[in-house]
């Protein structure tokens, strides 16, 4: 951890961190942005899964319907691709061509892992090979192995297929991520599908900005938990003139943007439905601005995440959608002017994600699933 050095620098307990987030993530209250607009603002929509970035929308833009976002898929303004993380998000076009870029260096030491299945292999040639492949027409990862391993034989099949992915932007293109369409997982190049070249990487002081917009105030190491990057305390310390700086209870050094939003820390935070994998959840180090220590790792249990619940802000219990029932499971008693909350959202949900369907909420047997520790 990086402490402050200045001891006048104010503190942050995790109740004005949990809000000042909430606030950047639009959770507060229903924001009246496009979707489009949401996705550039929260640099991205956390898409393991095709629904996931429709119920992020959900919770937080208002009047929002899935068929706006599934329409700027469908026109290829908003796109999947591997970015932070190494995990698939749903980008605005124009953040797709620059923040690939940005994290490129990610995915070059992702390679290292299969370096074993990779013996002989020129990389180069692969990603020459691997581009003319998908942009003659989009190929599934089954494909590319096949492909691959006739040039390669000797060469692990997945490996070489990683490969591809980590040396090339490949985009996801539809149908797969549409709303209420099905199709499997087909890729080609993000410059292809888009009709135009790659942009050079934004500097890290630019996304800096915008990392704060969204998620500050923050540490350097939240950031890079973020990005999956590292080495970007040079980016933080040329803007430090520019920004405020305070610190958390441990003593841990946060940067903000001056003008940011750091609403007081009993400003009411309705609950929210939020998806499984939501970014609000996974891109800080310290993540008590939004687990009570109490529920860390419960959203979990091995490599699966949950849908999750927030109640006053904070983690406060899990959820699932049965086919007529809304169940929540919350991890601790809820009040009964919480559970009309609750019930209230449930409701507001359903009437956004699922319109021509009938579903009861009920509240199903207090949760204790505890996750293994590499996943927290």
């Amino acid at each position: 951890m990086t402490k402050t050095t200045s001891p006048a620098a104010p503190v942050l307990g995790p109740r004005a961190l949990n809000r000042a987030t909430l606030d950047r993530q639009l959770l507060l209250r229903p924001s009246s942005l496009t979707a489009e607009a949401a996705v550039e603002h929260l640099l991205g929509l956390q898409a393991q899964n095709v629904k996931p970035p429709y119920y992020a929308l959900a919770a937080r833009l208002d009047g929002f319907a899935p068929e706006t976002l599934s329409t700027s898929m469908a026109e290829r303004a908003v796109v999947r691709i591997v970015t932070m993380r190494s995990t698939i998000h749903t980008h605005t076009a124009d953040d797709c061509l620059t923040l690939r870029p940005l994290v490129q260096p990610a995915r070059d030491r992702e390679l290292t892992y299969f370096r074993k299945g990779l013996v002989g292999v020129d990389l180069d040639r692969l990603a020459v090979l691997a581009r003319d492949l998908v942009e003659d027409g989009p190929r599934t990862m089954k494909q590319l192995r096949e492909a691959l391993s006739a040039e390669w034989p000797e060469a692990d099949p997945q490996s070489l297929a990683v490969a591809a992915r980590c040396r090339l932007p490949l985009v996801q293109v539809t149908p797969r991520g549409l709303w209420g369409r099905s199709g499997q997982v087909a890729l080609t190049t993000a410059e292809h599908w888009l009709g135009r070249a790659a942009e050079p990487a934004p500097t890290a002081d630019s996304v800096v900005l915008r990392y704060l917009a969204a998620f500050g105030p923050a540490s350097v190491k939240d950031m890079q938990t973020w990005a999956g990057l590292t080495r970007l305390r040079e980016a933080f310390e040329r803007l430090r003139p520019s920004l405020l700086v305070f610190r958390d209870e441990q003593g841990v050094e946060l940067f903000d943007l001056p003008d940011a939003p750091r609403p007081d820390p009993e400003t009411p935070a309705p609950p929210r439905f939020l998806p499984e994998f939501d970014n609000l959840l996974l891109s800080h180090a310290d993540r008590t601005r939004v687990v009570p220590p109490a529920y860390w790792g419960r959203s979990w249990q091995g490599n699966q995440a949950y849908c999750t619940l927030l109640v006053d802000g904070f983690l406060a219990g899990v959820w699932r959608l049965e086919p007529h029932a809304l169940v929540v499971e919350p991890f601790g008693t809820l009040t009964r002017a919480q559970r009309q909350d609750v019930i209230a959202q449930g409701e507001r949900m359903l009437a956004t994600m699922h319109p021509q369907a009938s579903h009861d909420i009920r509240f199903g047997a207090v949760v204790t699933r505890q996750a293994p520790t590499e996943d927290r």
